[in-house]
């Protein structure tokens, strides 16, 4: 479990507290995004190769300002499709630091895409490795001589997942489980345990569809749905509108934890840049400014597939 630092301001506290219990919840390894219908990569490896192109995306996420301790993540992934079109291959790289704990994980990502009459299905694995590392000595106490805060433990450990994915022109789905593997700790050798535990499998279900009002105006409502057994379902529910293929406008629904406005910008064909702000609807509303999230993404334009119009997903 994830351990924050402790605060002698009550308050502060108490909101340090109701992390923990949220990171409880999600059982192990999980971040969220709000933006994550542009940060598809992370979430499901079967997306390698389906912008048809070189891409890279790059997101950062600064959750709950004005709680110290709590999460800031950072993500970045690039995928292209090989020569046959048939393969996607990606890389995708994350950082985390919630308290005094830190993750770094850096999965390689592999999808083999099946052309349909009206669309493509793919098929994807990923496998990686989670550096984890807990500064205890950072942990602030009552007693400065607690012997259970003392040196740096670090661990690093693999892990796999698996997803399929459908798109096409208009629309798209796919399921997940990004990682399949249970990390954990023993308590007395110190050494990574892993698992492959049903009951820990986080599966994500996402898709969405544009809508064309007119040659100037598009409606894409999305959604992604995170099942975990032993937890409530949890829904992401959003609609953006796309206006003369440059500005979306949209907004979120995250079931029980926050309401988020979102923006992007298609500054050229090949780049694009978003900006999210979610506002906690939780106990947490008392403690913090809200969640900001910034991502920045480029398609890559070669002379033998030019980029015609910006793809929407």
């Amino acid at each position: 479990m994830n351990r924050l630092k402790l605060f002698a301001d009550k308050k502060i506290f108490l909101a340090a507290s109701l992390i923990v219990i949220c990171f409880q919840a999600q059982a192990q390894f999980e971040p969220q995004f709000t933006q994550y219908m542009y940060n598809e990569m992370f979430i499901n490896p079967a997306y390698a190769g389906s912008r048809e192109h070189a891409a890279l995306t790059g997101l950062y996420r600064n959750q709950w300002v004005g709680i110290e301790g709590a999460p800031k993540t950072q993500t970045f992934s690039g995928h292209t499709p090989l020569r046959n079109e048939k393969v996607g291959v990606g890389l995708t790289i994350l950082n985390e630091q919630i308290g005094v704990t830190k993750d770094l994980g850096v999965f390689a990502n592999y999808a083999y895409r099946v052309p349909m009459k009206s669309g493509t299905f793919s098929m994807g694995l990923q496998a990686g490795v989670i550096n984890h590392v807990e500064q205890l000595e950072d942990v602030k106490t009552q007693d400065q001589f607690d012997n259970s805060f003392l040196g740096t433990p670090k661990l690093t450990v693999p892990n796999v997942g698996f997803g399929i994915y459908y798109n096409s022109k208009t629309y798209y789905g796919g399921l997940s489980i990004p990682r399949i593997l249970q990390n954990s700790v023993d308590a007395k050798t110190g050494k990574g345990v892993n698992q492959v535990k049903m009951d820990y499998w986080h599966y994500y279900l996402m898709g969405g569809y544009v809508f064309t009002v007119n040659e100037n105006v598009k409606i894409k409502p999305t959604m992604m749905l995170k099942v975990v057994s032993g937890a409530p379902l949890e829904a992401d529910l959003g609609a953006h509108v796309l206006f003369n293929e440059v500005l979306w406008v949209g907004g979120s629904y995250r079931t029980g934890d926050s309401w988020a406005a979102i923006v992007q910008f298609q500054l050229t064909k090949q780049l694009r840049m978003g900006y999210s702000y979610d506002y906690t609807i939780t106990d947490l509303q008392r403690y913090n400014s809200g969640t900001h999230e910034i991502t920045l993404g480029y398609d890559f334009s070669f002379n033998k597939n030019k980029i015609v119009t910006p793809r929407y997903f």
